[in-house]
């Protein structure tokens, strides 16, 4: 059935979605999410739906996030979003959005059309910008009122948790266990350009215990096994272990580094491309993670370009991530951080996924399901932007298909959080 009586209106004329919605008439709303000039196409077939949109984006239960792709407009359920609004807060403004969504996703279905609602000039964002606009200081009173319509549709929803804040049980007798206090895992696979600055970088540490270097080689090619070879000969605490089954991915090379017997009671992430931005960073992550006895301690980072110089003014320091509400709110967001640090006897009882993308924000949201999270806010690491980025020059379908995995991740670990609890939680 196709909608008729259907209301047009941009969002940034509207004062008040929730106003706007309550006073709705029959019919269906287009609601413009952009400024630029559009026209009209003929409407999807849209009975039962409260929202259609048309974007490469698949919607999942998972879908929380506050940055997912509509397009440029959606197609609203005007008698369903006379519900959705009864439940969203008048105080919300600059979240406004989010907040009918989310509402929209307690009283019926959001689904992707089969062709577009309009047409629309080609959207020029920044990736980048857009990824990390959650970080921006500039954009932290929306963040605030993302989070608090995130944790209001989590509590109606069955999906909230109450953090953990109290430390890993057993967590000294687990740590003394370990022959080797802390660990850096480099996962690799062909990357000659780089990877001797990041062991140099991990190698250079001054810390007042003994650590050692991991370097999972993911069957690299020459020349980055020659280097892996001279850096092993410089390096007396560098590992190096070569993987031997086809189809690992970078979770899969974690697992490896984990379950190593080289491993040291903290596993500490350093990529390939990638370097700590000072000799103390090693010491800091340890003493942290003593001190608040947690099972994972994230820290905060910088962009650079290759030669460590500064991409942007901003510090990538995820503070929407606080110990009474960051299990929850990180749900709504697409990552955790680094450096990642972890209590290596979880990660080996609670496994990295094999895949390549995503696989430590999966971990991450499973581990704080259970165990405290602490975080430290300088700038601990140097993430280094260049051509070969994992995440570089990402097409609107590779970009689809990475949000697509993570918005998997989040259904099945909002499914866990729903689960009624059967025991106390370790």
């Amino acid at each position: 059935m196709y909608p008729n009586h259907i209301n047009t209106i941009n969002i940034s004329k509207i004062a008040s979605l929730k106003d706007y919605f309550e006073k709705a008439g029959d019919g269906h709303t287009l609601l413009l999410l952009t400024d630029a000039e559009c026209s009209i196409n003929d409407m999807p077939e849209a009975s039962g739906y409260a929202m259609t949109y048309h974007s490469m984006a698949t919607f999942t239960d998972g879908s929380v996030r506050d940055d997912f792709d509509f397009g440029p407009a959606v197609l609203i359920d005007n008698a369903m979003a006379r519900q959705a609004a009864t439940k969203m807060s008048s105080s919300i403004r600059m979240a406004c959005f989010y907040d009918l969504r989310l509402m929209l996703q307690t009283v019926g279905r959001i689904q992707r059309a089969g062709k577009p609602l309009v047409c629309a000039a080609s959207s020029n964002q920044d990736f980048e910008k857009a990824h990390f606009a959650y970080c921006d200081p500039r954009n932290r009173e929306y963040q605030k009122e993302a989070e608090e319509v995130f944790t209001k549709y989590l509590k109606m929803t069955g999906g909230y948790i109450t953090p953990t804040t109290r430390g890993v049980e057993g967590f000294a007798e687990i740590v003394g266990s370990f022959r080797t206090k802390a660990s850096v895992i480099i996962p690799v696979k062909d990357r000659p350009e780089v990877i001797a600055d990041a062991i140099r970088s991990a190698a250079g540490q001054k810390t007042n215990f003994a650590y050692n270097i991991i370097v999972v080689d993911n069957q690299s090619q020459q020349p980055t096994r020659d280097i892996l070879a001279q850096c092993a000969e410089q390096y007396p605490n560098l590992h190096v272990i070569e993987t031997t089954e086809p189809g690992i991915g970078i979770g899969g090379c974690w697992n490896i580094g984990i379950q190593s017997p080289e491993c040291g009671a903290i596993a500490v992430q350093l990529d390939s491309d990638d370097v700590y931005s000072s000799e103390n960073t090693l010491q800091r992550i340890v003493d942290k993670f003593m001190e608040e006895e947690c099972g994972v301690l994230i820290g905060s980072y910088r962009l650079t370009d290759i030669n460590m110089k500064p991409i942007n003014d901003i510090v990538i320091d995820h503070r929407e991530y606080t110990q009474e509400n960051g299990a929850n709110n990180a749900l709504r967001v697409n990552g955790f951080g680094a450096p990642r640090c972890y209590l290596t006897e979880l990660v080996r009882a609670n496994p990295f996924r094999n895949v390549s993308y995503g696989e430590d924000y999966d971990l991450c949201l499973r581990l704080s399901r259970k165990y405290k999270v602490s975080r430290i806010y300088d700038v601990l690491y140097f993430c280094r932007r260049w051509g070969k980025n994992s995440d570089s020059n990402l097409t609107p379908e590779k970009l689809a298909e990475f949000n697509l995995m993570k918005d998997t991740f989040r259904s099945q670990e909002l499914e866990q959080r729903r689960k009624p609890a059967t025991s106390p939680r370790p």
